[in-house]
């Protein structure tokens, strides 16, 4: 006897099915807040950090809000073609909710350390994740890509980052440096000078192969030097520094710590292994694309292709 299926069953049928569709497409993010629940891969993505501006053009998603650039503002130049017209919705360190709100985001990427104190309004507004950090770029490519249902393009993203770094490995080896070289990294401001140690670029720089000074491997960001006395405290084979050039205080500082009879004992001064690098691909980028910029130039530096 064959079974006929009443209009009942048949709608039952359906809404068994629309269920399982949704369940399957639906997104728990484990985040440093808590867990974000999306519906489904996220659309239209705001973006509150400078590492995820940059991770969500890299994954090719282009962010109905983003916040302001340090410099070179409103946005740096390595990403103007990719978010020109897109929304702004303030700065890194006070984002404007209603300008959130008022995008209709479907997910909002942010950082603990900047935004923990607005993170209950922001999840009002849409679901939110969070990284801990704003400077561990590998991390939040994935935070975006888990979110935005681009994890095949992350991965692909990772597998050359990790070519190309075993490509450097090889090339330098293959040179007269004597590898591995220790390196400095050198930050000058206004008023005093800084060493990075844990950071975005260092973290790179480790990477990449570079040995730290002894007194360079501490798990923190770095330290202010704010006596010229602690110029021997740089010392490295070789040093990567980075500035706000267009600051005429800035230069004059750079100009006095560099022009003081310490300055000149140091290894990486005396080998002539010294090296100005772009502030923005080096420090305030944040992100995969910024990496990438920031690993070219140090091929550049070492004359490799």
């Amino acid at each position: 006897m064959a079974h006929r299926l009443t209009s009942t069953t048949l709608f039952s049928l359906i809404l068994v099915a629309s269920l399982s569709f949704a369940n399957a497409e639906s997104i728990s993010i484990p985040h440093a807040m808590g867990t974000a629940e999306l519906d489904a891969p996220a659309q239209r993505v705001v973006t509150l950090y400078q590492g995820a501006n940059d991770a969500a053009v890299a994954l090719g998603i282009t962010p109905v809000g983003v916040v302001d650039s340090w410099v070179e503002q409103p946005m740096y130049h390595y990403l103007r073609e990719e978010l020109a017209g897109v929304s702004h919705v303030g700065l890194e360190t006070q984002p404007n909710l209603e300008a959130i709100a008022a995008l209709n985001p479907d997910v909002i990427i942010g950082a603990k350390m900047r935004h923990e104190k607005i993170y209950n309004q922001l999840n009002q507004i849409a679901p939110t994740v969070m990284h801990e950090t704003v400077f561990q770029f590998k991390e939040t490519l994935d935070l975006v890509a888990e979110a935005t249902g681009t994890a095949d393009t992350a991965a692909e993203w990772n597998d050359q980052w990790d070519a190309r770094i075993q490509s450097f490995q090889q090339q330098v080896s293959e040179t007269d440096v004597d590898w591995p070289q220790e390196v400095a990294l050198l930050n000058f401001r206004n008023d005093h000078a800084r060493i990075y140690y844990s950071s975005f670029a260092g973290n790179i720089l480790n990477e990449l192969g570079f040995e730290r000074p002894a007194g360079h491997q501490e798990d923190i960001w770095g330290v202010k030097l704010t006596s010229k006395e602690s110029i021997p405290s740089m010392n490295a084979d070789v040093f990567f520094m980075f500035m706000t050039e267009t600051d005429l205080t800035v230069m004059e500082n750079f100009n006095s710590w560099t022009s003081h009879p310490l300055w000149n004992t140091l290894t990486a001064v005396q080998n002539d292994q010294v090296y100005r690098v772009n502030e923005v691909d080096w420090n305030m980028g944040g992100g995969p694309i910024a990496a990438e910029r920031m690993v070219d130039s140090v091929f550049e530096h070492y004359g490799l292709d």
